[in-house]
């Protein structure tokens, strides 16, 4: 087990001392603060974007090489500020005057993320918005709302062309990066077309309602040479079990079955479709692959998802981090002179949500900025377009009067009438404390040894509260409570931002419905001006 980075010092009983010691400790960098310092900070702000506004028409008129979308899966606004805290009292600061790398990017917007059918999103149409530029259905994947969910019947002229299909056309190198499975629905939205979400491989047709004329989205991932271009240079995420063969040993990490009931080891057909390929699934022959001589490379980390950034270290065959995926990947596609469209999806912070842990989805979410940031290093802003969002939000609020810098994933300790810092945590009505960070619904809370998807396993425990005094709010294994009782936290539907850098990034303005984010990219790469396919197929 990895050392744990605590924003306390002391042990379960000292929260609300630990609370009140961290602020002392910053009492230096927050006395350096005045009235006038604010005035000048503002002042540049706005000769910064007076800068940014004078290139954008310039911006908007170049044309990018490469074009590299991050989705942070379930990244709300709520969760980048509460990350953005956490990352700066990790750093020993107060945290709120903390920036994540890709917020210092110089344009932005904010994305409004319904579906067709739904008011609040799930990730295959909002994912699917994003990579073809027409809104869609909950549930399916790069398709047209006018398709019935499961019936691949009705497919037939409602296939929607990604970008990702349309750098292939063009002979750009293409990639998919994801923490989640690599069949999940928002990686899967950049290769594969399919009515269900869920038909991830063979095994899953009993979730389809009509599976005539349907390929499984592995399948879909291995062949897409056949449809388009040369197929992805890489594919890197979880997922193996939808790509070998349902027998014993079928695993090569534990031995274990495949998914696949129609004999094919997808791992073996990637290796025999290219020369100069590889296929790794631990953390040793990842990191002996060279990229200068890999043209094709496959990388299936776990089963399923891989682990929470909080959890990675413990893996049995070891996974590499979400920033070594996206260096290992660039690395791969830069070769290519005629440029690169690269998807880098941070998966998990979506899933750690749903179990209501807050601590996992804020690390994994730090670990995305990492990703952005490494990119970036690696690419030149002058042809890189680089786009930082999400597919949707949830239900985590940011709640109370904490104190300036009080631990993020703390108790509330209010201030004073002077304004100065309590000493002792804020009760509730009920004469209980409470934390900073909570659900609107979900399991609510636990406090597990090891925190996660291992919440599902306990008791509901929503709509009711707990004496929380000598419980540790900040370990990884503390669950926020929630208010309505559910067996997972949902998405919520408010708007998204997007953050951009590099040609046509100043296209972004406003409030935009998210397939805007396709017409952008399409925009600035000469996508379909270049491809010549038809939007719609």
């Amino acid at each position: 087990m990895k050392t744990r980075n605590k924003i306390n010092v002391g042990l379960l009983a000292l929260t609300a001392t630990v609370s009140i010691n961290a602020i002392a400790a910053e009492a230096d960098e927050m006395n350096s603060e005045s009235a006038m310092s604010w005035y000048q900070q503002g002042e540049q702000a706005t000769y910064d974007s007076l800068n940014a506004a004078r290139k954008a028409i310039s911006n908007s008129r170049k044309r990018a090489k490469n074009i590299i979308l991050f989705v942070g899966d379930g990244m709300g606004i709520s969760t980048i500020t509460a990350a953005r805290i956490y990352a700066g009292q990790l750093k020993g600061k107060t945290g709120e005057e903390n920036r994540l790398f890709f917020e210092t990017f110089p344009y932005m917007a904010l994305a409004k993320t319904y579906n067709t059918n739904q008011q609040t999103p799930d990730s295959a149409g909002t994912m699917t918005a994003m990579m073809t530029g027409m809104k869609s259905k909950a549930g399916v994947i790069s398709v047209g709302q006018a398709v019935t969910r499961g019936d691949c019947s009705t497919m037939p002229g409602n296939v929607l062309t990604t970008a990702l299909e349309h750098a292939e056309k063009i002979g750009m190198s293409t990639g998919v990066v994801t923490t989640a499975r690599i069949t999940h629905a928002t990686p899967a939205a950049t290769y594969a077309h399919i009515s269900e979400r869920n038909f991830e491989d063979d095994r899953d047709a009993s979730k389809m309602a009509n599976i005539s004329g349907c390929d499984d989205i592995a399948q879909q991932l291995v062949e897409l040479k056949d449809r388009v271009g040369n197929g992805l240079e890489v594919a890197l995420g979880g997922g193996r079990r939808s790509f070998i063969k349902r027998i014993n040993g079928a695993d090569p990490e534990n031995g274990g079955k495949g998914e696949r009931l129609d004999g094919r080891d997808l791992t073996a057909e990637w290796l025999a479709n290219y020369p100069n390929s590889a296929y790794v699934w631990n953390k040793s022959q990842f990191d002996s692959v060279d990229p200068a001589s890999t043209d094709h490379l496959l990388g299936l980390f776990n089963m399923s998802h891989m682990e929470y950034e909080e959890d990675r270290e413990n893996d049995t065959g070891g996974e590499p981090s979400l920033s070594e995926m996206t260096e290992k990947a660039i690395g791969v596609l830069e070769k290519n002179p005629k440029g690169f469209f690269l998807h880098v999806e941070s998966g998990r912070i979506d899933h750690a949500h749903h179990a209501g842990n807050a601590h996992r989805a804020l690390t994994d979410t730090i670990e995305f900025a990492n990703a952005v940031k490494k990119a970036y290093e690696m690419t030149d802003p002058k042809d890189t377009l680089i786009i930082v969002t999400a597919d949707h939000s949830h239900v985590f609020t940011i709640a109370g009067y904490p104190t300036r810098g009080n631990p993020i994933l703390g108790k509330v300790v209010g201030n004073d009438s002077a304004g100065n810092p309590k000493t002792t945590a804020a009760l509730a009505k009920d004469d209980l404390p409470y934390t900073t960070l909570g659900y609107t619904n979900g399991r609510g809370f636990a406090d597990l040894p090891v925190g996660g998807d291992t919440r599902y396993a306990e008791p509901i425990a929503a709509g009711m509260r707990t004496d929380l005094s000598n419980v540790d709010t900040e370990s990884q294994g503390f669950h926020q409570e929630a208010l309505v009782p559910l067996g997972s936290e949902t998405h919520a539907a408010e708007d998204v931002a997007i953050y951009a850098s590099g040609p046509g990034a100043s296209l972004f303005q406003g409030t935009v419905e998210q397939n805007v984010i396709f017409h952008v990219m399409n925009k600035a790469g000469r996508l379909s001006r270049r491809s010549r396919l038809t939007p719609i197929k």
